[in-house]
């Protein structure tokens, strides 16, 4: 299992459109990733409602877990589109 704690650069946080680009990221990679923002319990991050449910603002720290062949190239991926800041115009 891998792990990785991410702060989110998005100014409006995971709202839909950068929560569906993390998911369909999460899911696209094949294997389980979870998201939990800070001590709460992990989701899915393939779940886009699991993922906007959060609640996640732009500076939150967020942890990600993988389990699987490849899982540090995975997180490695995911760590940088949470890091990007997906609503500047």
């Amino acid at each position: 299992m891998s792990t990785r704690t991410v702060q989110i650069g998005s100014s409006h946080g995971l709202h839909a459109r950068p929560a569906k680009l993390f998911a369909q990221a999460a899911k696209d990679s094949g294997i389980p990733v979870t998201i939990a923002k800070g001590d709460g319990k992990p989701v899915n991050a393939a779940s886009i409602l699991g993922v906007i449910a959060l609640g996640i603002e732009q500076g939150d720290e967020v942890t990600l877990e993988a389990t699987g062949d490849g899982a540090d190239a995975v997180l490695d991926s995911l760590e940088h589109l949470l890091s990007l800041d997906h609503d500047a115009s």
